[in-house]
């Protein structure tokens, strides 16, 4: 550690910091554009000048200087000052006077810092540069006139994303950053580069000119389009969503937020169930809740137990599900299911269904196995920390799947199950860097336990973790990762039981109730099935259904998520639902008085005291406790039985993967603006 002097304040830093960190961490604020925590340092705009002692007498970089032991330093002197409104002088030469019709206005470090570190004249009268602006997309709008050449937006696409589209071409006057070559930027965590340009040369081109952020209504809340459980902020006006952005949290999604999460939102208003639906003589007519409840209890009536069932969405919170299980018990029918994709989960026991070594967990990891999961259309964030790894050195990836960009490097081992076996048996090289790692980490995705060997290859996956030390009582290395914000809450709940979706199309049931959901085949359901369908939109299940009861999305209701590292989180209400719509739990309360088997509560808060009592996890709310594991003892399943057959894709268009995201028309452009090549050839 080294001891810095800050203006008269005296702190310890690491030795290797820089003083602008020194500065930070003495509580005094440095001004800076390009310094950015989690990116390499640039030096580039000279903002965060500071004058050291017993140093040449001017002022210094302070992002770019690094600490000494016994240095003293000075962040307001008038060399100081002298300085950065030099500096901000320079700045502004060819920043053009945009600031009223900028969406960056009210939220831009450039106007906080001009006035709190700028002067109030200029000596410069020329003509201000003019900068073409690159396309990039769908998503992120340029104005490059604005552009200071900080370079957070070139650093952020090379060393988070991966992807290194964006660069600088020329230099001075002339120097423009941009694609080298004009084209939609390919990195699902694109939106982060309006987040990072500290001015307004990258703005969000769907809320362009939408709003001032003084008008914004702010709620913290959480994502639920992936399984990853971002910590989100929604901006509101009205009854309207207008912005997601991230919120920091270190254990899930640092500062970042992928692209699906933030500019899905227009699908919010979009293709919305408003009110009750009946289906009278084939055809769906409107009707009131009294109505649509009566039609359900008259089709309930004589109908036992064994052949009732209900089928949760990848989107429905906590709350629901139990409120629902809760009714179907009360029908005799223990029939429940949430592995719309027939995914092999054993949930017998917690750690076999969960991200046991954690998200912020795989920065500790020295070797990493996939098994059948892309993860950067998956969990973009969590291959983003894969990545973070990856580049920090000393860990090895190896890949069980087709073989992606996944933005870092990959061993491809093969794309089958088969070829576990070849680890297992020792006959692969990876098996020995495996076994040699001291953390070593392996991720089994829904792509392999989706496959019609699924439970061979989840006790397989499982047995090779075993047998490589990647399970012990300091460290957990088995993990499965999710990509349905509702199935980890789901498998807590029990809501996994009796019959399969699969025994359940086809005739297998009498009654079958979606909750929101839409993501399998509706043609499978028996031409008998009576099918009642709750939730948000207009999707595959409310056409298929009998009876519609208009559900409120995640934005328009309190509910419980627990993420793939089954880490139990709270999304808030933003805004209320349109229409007659409700938040599903009190829609279920109401439809259990209106068949004379009520449900035991009444309020959201005992609701939540009930899901404590079903599973003591969901009282343990932000809070991801890290285990060991004890228990060696695998899941169900034959781990021999493994079969030829190549893995799929889960995932065949990251921009549309729930009835949020189909119903929104950003992401149709981004779905048109990425089609390969060979597509638009072929039409």
């Amino acid at each position: 550690m080294a001891k810095v002097t800050i203006d008269g304040i005296e702190v310890e830093v690491p030795n290797g910091s820089n003083v602008l960190q020194a500065c930070e961490a003495a509580g005094i604020e440095v001004p800076r554009f390009c310094y950015h925590e989690r990116l390499s340092v640039a030096g580039n705009c000279r903002m965060c000048l500071v004058e050291i002692e017993k140093a040449p007498p001017k002022p210094f970089a302070s992002c770019a200087y690094p600490v000494n032991d016994g240095m003293v330093v000075h962040t307001d002197t008038p060399m100081v000052r002298a300085a950065r409104r030099g500096v901000m002088e320079f700045l502004l030469i060819n920043h053009p006077l945009d600031c009223p019709i900028c969406d960056q206005g009210g939220e831009c470090d450039l106007q906080d810092q001009a006035v709190g570190y700028g002067g109030d004249t200029s000596r410069y009268h020329e003509n201000k540069r003019a900068v073409v602006n690159p396309d990039l997309g769908p998503l992120v709008q340029t104005v490059m006139t604005r552009c200071i050449h900080c370079t957070r937006c070139i650093r952020f696409s090379t060393e988070i994303a991966g992807v290194p589209e964006m660069g600088a071409t020329a230099r001075g006057e002339s120097m423009a950053v941009g694609t080298y070559v004009e084209k939609a930027l390919s990195s699902e965590l694109s939106g982060n580069l309006i987040d990072i340009c500290p001015v307004g040369a990258l703005t969000s081109k769907p809320y362009a000119f939408t709003a001032r952020p003084w008008e914004l209504k702010k709620t913290d809340s959480v994502d639920v389009l992936d399984a990853v459980g971002a910590n989100i902020r929604i901006d509101s006006r009205g009854a309207e969503v207008l912005r997601i952005l991230p919120r920091l949290n270190e254990d899930v999604n640092e500062e970042w937020l992928a692209d699906k999460s933030r500019f899905a939102l227009d699908g919010l208003k979009r293709r919305r169930l408003d009110t009750p639906w009946v289906r009278r003589s084939g055809k769906l007519t409107k009707t009131s809740w009294p109505d649509a409840f009566a039609a359900i209890g008259e089709k309930l009536k004589g109908v036992t137990g064994d052949r009732i069932g209900a089928v949760a969405g990848d989107l429905a919170d906590a709350e629901s599900m139990l409120a629902l299980k809760d009714i179907l018990a009360s029908l005799g029918s223990n029939n429940l299911d949430c592995r719309q994709d027939g995914a092999a989960l054993d949930a017998s026991r917690r750690d076999f269904y969960t991200f046991n070594t954690s998200i912020a967990g795989l920065e500790e990891a020295d070797a990493m196995l996939l098994i059948g999961t892309n993860p950067r259309h998956e969990a973009p964030l969590i291959n983003a920390r894969i990545r973070k790894r990856s580049i920090a050195g000393g860990l090895k990836v190896a890949s069980i799947g087709a073989p992606v960009d996944l933005t870092y490097k990959v061993e491809t081992i093969g794309n089958s199950p088969a070829n576990i076996a070849k680890l297992l048996d020792g006959s692969h090289a990876f098996a020995e860097v495996l076994s040699d790692a001291k953390k070593p980490v392996i991720i089994v995705g829904q792509g392999a336990l989706s496959h019609a060997d699924g439970a061979a290859v989840l006790a397989a996956a499982w047995k090779l973790a075993a047998q490589v030390g990647a399970l012990s009582a300091e460290w957990h290395g088995f993990n499965v990762l999710h990509s349905a914000a509702a199935r980890v809450g789901a498998l807590d709940l029990g809501f996994a039981s009796g019959k399969t979706l699969a025994q359940m199309l086809g005739g297998g049931v009498d009654v079958l109730w979606l909750l929101g959901a839409d993501e399998f085949d509706m043609s499978k359901i028996g031409a008998n099935t009576f099918v009642v369908y709750q939730g948000h939109h207009g999707d595959a299940g409310a056409a298929r259904a009998d009876v519609i009861l208009p559900g409120a999305a995640y934005t328009e209701k309190e509910g419980t998520y627990v993420n793939t590292e089954g880490r139990v989180q709270r999304g808030e209400l933003a805004v209320f639902g349109p229409g007659d719509a409700r938040p599903d739990w009190k829609i279920l309360r109401a439809f259990s008085s209106m068949i004379d088997k009520p449900l035991p509560h009444d309020t959201l808060e005992a609701l939540r005291a009930r899901l404590a009592v079903v599973n003591p996890v969901f009282d343990r709310v932000d809070f991801l406790p890290r285990f060991g594991c004890s228990d060696l003892t695998g899941p169900t399943g034959d781990a021999s039985a493994l079969g030829t057959t190549p893995f799929q894709p889960t995932i065949a268009n990251y921009y549309m993967t729930d009835p949020i995201s189909r119903a929104s028309a950003t992401m149709a452009a981004c779905t048109e603006a990425h089609r390969p090549a060979t597509a638009m050839a072929a039409e």
